[in-house]
């Protein structure tokens, strides 16, 4: 903090000119105040991390005291690691007085307008009373600026508890960059090399733009990696899916989905040497593309017909030809392309009685019978393909849920869930709430283990992701258009980052085994991100983003509570702006009132069941 306040006392005081004889006496006054300051921060730091943990203290791992402590002994000087430069408030500290000046001023005018508008006589302007309205003015410009400070320091402090409480201490860096290297020049633990530089902390802090794929003319919804991570696969709102060799930014091959509306997901089957695709749409359809090795699309079939629309796929991590499909109409298909009829209906979703429309689906990679899936209301619900019993607790194995939000009256969502690598953690994203970390295995109605705060999830139907090959961070977009990465341990941010333009980032897709990543959003292009920065972020505009959002939040809830339906307001306003291309190939005449509803049938027409490809 002394090195801080001695930087902003050199640029709020380089314009001020200094009178002879005066130079030494401030010498002298500003280095006591150093000492003092320095002092008294020195004081004050155990206290601080004191308060860290919060209100809802969670005991960690095993293990984790002795590696802070190994972290705490050992300097830091080749873990590449800037966890020093790291809290909450570190930029919102550094707020200009400037800037708060200014803001100060706009409310003392806008003061001052009504009260004259407000006096006898309209605010007209009369030489014998200036003097005394002056005078009048400034008595309550004093009480107002009094009045709004106190206002100011309670919601800034209340801000400050809500962003500091359930964390935890950040841990001492795992990872150091020069022990590393020299042992896999000797050959020493050389296969575990490329795992712990993907998870260390140190280039996660480094993580910068490294360019842009740019081929879609309509907002991207989805990303994937093939499972070699040597290709991308993105789908959009112009119907198209494009294969791209990232590493050269170049698209290998293009084609028309098949579907009628926004592609949601599209992803590549594992096992099947890259040449089968599954995807799904708005429009409900659940279609597999075939893919050449000759860079073309051989054709597009569909599967199975959701009748709402179908956001995420669930790909069991062995097999080549069974996946899940979740929609809006509250179904779960299991889809096995072996079958004459693919789609097997596992489930219906049901709260008592109602229907809970699905966004969400992901199949537990170390036990692959199980499944997770999230919607329209609060609950994350677990079921195991073997028993589904619907006349057994509607066939639910177990169900999690924040406590706080079991009795909620607002109306919360789960826009996306994800299991950890070994299938032990559960992350769930809730819109216009926080990310929240359940352990799997604990029984049904258990509490969450770890919160991670601080961006908005409220316009879209918005994903989240571990980072890391032993999910050691979360990384989540934001309506704010920054993507924030998490230590997972300790819910602190420790990378912050500007994506898209459009204002929004949805998908996040690390890359299977490089320290790298891929995100898209609102607008029409991909973004690689790779740790090439020469020095670790310094969270710039961290602090102010997350109050804004924050307020935006609290506003929306007040304002609106449970009267509007954003995500169908935000998909009406989506269509409305941005027209979506005619269908080539003969196909305009295809409109969007052909999209399935709830009340149509199994067998409605949602499109056709092929479409040939050609390539592009």
């Amino acid at each position: 903090m002394a090195e801080a306040d001695g930087k902003s006392t050199v640029l709020t005081g380089s314009s001020e000119e200094k009178e002879p004889g005066e130079d030494q006496h401030k010498e002298e006054d500003a280095s006591g105040s150093r000492e003092g300051q320095t002092q008294s921060s020195s004081r004050d730091a155990p206290k601080e991390t004191g308060e860290a943990s919060g209100d809802k203290p969670i005991p960690d791992e095993e293990g984790e005291a002795g590696e802070n402590r190994e972290g705490e002994v050992e300097d830091d000087t080749d873990s590449m690691d800037g966890s020093g430069l790291y809290s909450l408030t570190e930029d919102g500290d550094r707020e200009s007085e400037g800037g708060r000046r200014e803001r100060a001023k706009d409310k003392d005018g806008r003061k001052r307008a009504a009260r004259k508008r407000n006096r006898p006589g309209g605010g007209s302007n009369h030489s014998s009373s200036s003097d005394e309205d002056d005078d009048e003015d400034e008595e309550e410009d004093q009480k107002d600026d009094e009045d709004d400070d106190d206002d100011d320091d309670d919601d800034d402090e209340a801000m400050e508890a809500w962003l500091g409480a359930e964390l935890q201490e950040l841990r001492g860096p795992i990872w150091r960059a020069v022990p590393s290297l020299c042992s896999r020049e000797i050959g020493r633990d050389s296969h575990q090399f490329v795992r712990r530089v993907c998870g260390a902390r140190g280039l996660v802090q480094r993580l910068e733009l490294q360019g842009r794929l740019e081929k879609h003319t309509g907002c991207v919804n989805t990303l994937h990696f093939n499972p070699s991570g040597t290709r991308l696969a993105s789908g959009s709102d112009d119907l198209r899916v494009v294969i791209w060799d990232w590493a050269i930014r170049k698209a290998e091959l293009e084609f028309d989905s098949g579907h009628k509306s926004n592609v949601f997901q599209a992803k590549f089957l594992p096992h099947s040497g890259d040449s089968t695709l599954a995807m799904c749409a708005r429009d409900g359809q659940i279609r597999v593309a075939e893919l050449s090795a000759t860079q073309r699309c051989k054709n597009t079939k569909r599967v199975a017909q959701h009748k709402g629309a179908a956001h995420k796929l669930a790909l069991e991590p062995d097999s080549p030809c069974y996946f899940l499909s979740a929609g809006e109409d509250a179904v779960v298909f299991g889809i096995d392309l072996r079958l004459d009829r693919p789609a097997n209906k596992l489930v219906v979703v049901k709260e008592g009685d109602k229907k809970v429309g699905l966004y969400t689906i992901f199949v537990n990679p170390a036990k692959t019978h199980q499944f997770a899936v999230g919607g329209r209301d609060q609950y994350v619900r677990i079921y195991d393909q073997r028993k589904i019993n619907e006349n057994d607790n509607n066939g639910v194995l177990k169900k999690f849920c924040p406590s706080h939000l079991v009795s909620s009256e607002s109306k919360t969502n789960i826009t996306c869930l994800v299991y950890s690598h070994d299938g032990t953690e559960l992350l769930a994203s809730y819109n216009d709430e926080d990310i929240y970390l359940f352990d799997s295995n604990h029984s049904d109605g258990a509490d969450y283990r770890r919160r991670y705060k601080g961006h908005r999830n409220n316009a879209t139907v918005k994903g989240v992701n571990f980072y890391g090959p032993c999910s050691e961070f979360v990384v989540s977009g934001s309506d704010c258009g920054h993507i924030y990465l998490w230590d997972k341990y300790s819910a602190r941010i420790v990378q912050f980052m500007e994506g898209d333009k459009g204002g929004v980032v949805n998908c996040l897709e690390p890359h299977p085994h490089l320290p790298g990543i891929a995100t898209s959003g609102l607008d029409h292009d991909v973004k690689l991100w790779a740790p090439t920065a020469e020095s670790p972020t310094g969270l710039k505009g961290l602090k102010e983003v997350m109050k804004k959002n924050k307020r935006e939040r609290d506003e929306d809830s007040v304002r609106h509570g449970d009267q509007y339906d954003t995500q169908l307001l935000w998909f009406l306003m989506r269509h409305m702006r941005n027209r979506r291309p005619a269908r080539p190939r003969g196909a305009e005449n295809d409109t969007d009132d052909s999209w399935s509803s709830p009340e149509s049938s199994d067998e409605e027409e949602g499109g056709p069941d092929h479409v040939q490809c050609m390539s592009s």
